[in-house]
């Protein structure tokens, strides 16, 4: 039997392996070895640029000037529009509605007088006609082809000219000057790289559809987010009406923004005030409700946490059950409110959710559960309208979060009477405008916060 050939060798010594390792088993170098024979680096020739460099105060913007869609909520999250020659890349789960929002966006971008460009490889043509018809989305200047080959879709931006392309979706599109399926790693990379070379030279804004993996990650290679300006993220739940439109990446404006829509029968909704669709509306207080504010990017927005404790039919192993929160976080609260606050709730099932939906991972929501929790343990409720913010330690301290002026006086505007924070936090902001007629009280412990609440109403701060 012949013996295997030394095919990789280190450069520092001369030691041979007949597989890579990472560190020479002579000289014991790190990265000194190479496989044997490797192919040298050409050298490139340096050639003359078409455009010379100049200084970054002369370059020219015109051509770079944002262009609103018409569509509110989408402009705060792309910042204020879209930019000529950016790339887009739309991610989501199936039936979530990336296709019928980017219908209506196509839509109006056309009825302002700019052409624009649908390419649809999931659907015929008459059947994005169809769905056009049933939200509204007819425009003249809206050109429609269904096209799955690269080269074809090239061959229809030529002659159309647009200002705006949408593909539906990135996985459907291929060309045979690359190897691979259909949305294979290869495909998706070439394809998105050939439409990014087209926008940035014709100054034409395209917005791809990207698919998602069971996981949530958008399908493809990782390099489909970097080969791209700005990422977005559409989400929301099937059962639920409520979406939002979330950047992840953005070069042209701030990558922490939130839109918010609504999916009804005549399509995409814009909401610009959410935070009703996520608070119940009662004359009489409940026990076991407790209103939150969390941050969605730099908007504030109104959650309210529902609490249930009830007997255990098994008093080894009660029943916890959680809806729109983390579960290990809820499980600290318990532990931190039976430890720390005194409530006896290790042989009681605890159930708590969110209203409308809605997924908060805010740890700014521990204080309003725990909250929720104690006001349901003791079949209590407080006759103001009450929120509560902030963080809670493991040894039952409150904790600030961030942008707690804002918060505030979204809560002020939407007639709140008392909020609950953490001890401290009017210390790192300048003032809490639009706050007349809420009283703010400040708290440094968990104990204290139900003290005040249930066990001690007059209590003063």
């Amino acid at each position: 039997m012949a013996k295997k050939q030394d095919m990789y060798g280190c450069t520092e010594c001369g030691w041979t392996s007949t597989r890579w390792v990472g560190r020479c088993g002579e000289c014991q170098a790190w990265g000194t070895v190479v496989e044997r024979g490797a192919p040298k680096l050409r050298q490139v020739a340096a050639s003359a640029p078409v455009d010379v460099a100049v200084p970054i105060s002369q370059v020219p913007t015109d051509k770079a000037r944002r262009r609103r869609t018409s569509i509110s909520e989408l402009d705060r999250v792309l910042g204020d529009g879209l930019v000529p020659g950016a790339v887009v890349l739309l991610a989501g789960e199936p039936g979530v509605g990336k296709s019928t929002l980017l219908l209506e966006v196509a839509a109006k971008w056309a009825g302002s007088g700019e052409t624009t460009l649908y390419i649809s490889g999931e659907e015929s043509a008459s059947q994005v006609r169809l769905r056009a018809e049933r939200t509204g989305a007819l425009a003249d200047s809206l050109y429609l082809a269904s096209e799955n080959d690269l080269g074809t879709v090239l061959g229809h931006i030529e002659s159309v000219r647009p200002s705006l392309l949408v593909i539906d979706s990135i996985q459907t599109v291929s060309t045979a000057e690359t190897d691979g399926a259909q949305g294979s790693p290869s495909q998706v990379r070439e394809v998105t790289g050939a439409l990014a070379r087209v926008a940035k030279r014709e100054s034409m804004a395209v917005v791809i559809v990207g698919h998602v993996t069971k996981d949530g990650a958008i399908a493809g290679p990782r390099t489909l987010e970097h080969l791209v300006d700005v990422v977005l993220t559409f989400e929301g739940d099937r059962h639920s009406g409520f979406r939002m439109v979330r950047a992840t990446k953005n070069r042209f404006g701030p990558a922490d923004e939130v839109g918010c829509f609504e999916m009804s029968e005549a399509g995409i909704v814009e909401v610009p005030d959410p935070s009703g669709l996520f608070v119940t509306s009662r004359s009489e207080p409940v026990p076991g409700t407790c209103i939150t504010v969390t941050m969605e990017g730099r908007r504030p927005l109104l959650a309210e946490i529902q609490a249930l404790v009830a007997p255990a039919s098994n008093q080894a192993s009660p029943r916890r059950t959680t809806h729109g929160v983390d579960n290990s976080r809820i499980a600290m609260m318990l532990a931190v409110l039976e430890r720390k606050a005194g409530l006896p709730l290790s042989k009681s099932e605890v159930y708590v959710s969110t209203v409308g939906g809605a997924r908060v991972s805010d740890p700014s929501v521990d204080l309003s559960v725990a909250v929720a929790v104690a006001s349901a343990a003791l079949n209590h409720s407080d006759p103001r309208r009450l929120l509560a913010l902030g963080e809670v330690g493991l040894a039952g301290d409150l904790r600030r979060v961030p942008g707690v002026e804002r918060r505030l006086a979204e809560a002020a505007r939407l007639g709140f009477d008392v909020a609950i924070i953490p001890t401290g936090s009017r210390n790192v902001s300048v003032k809490f405008p639009r706050l007349s007629g809420m009283k703010v009280v400040e708290f440094g412990t968990l104990a204290e916060v139900l003290d005040y609440l249930y066990f001690s109403p007059s209590a003063t701060t």
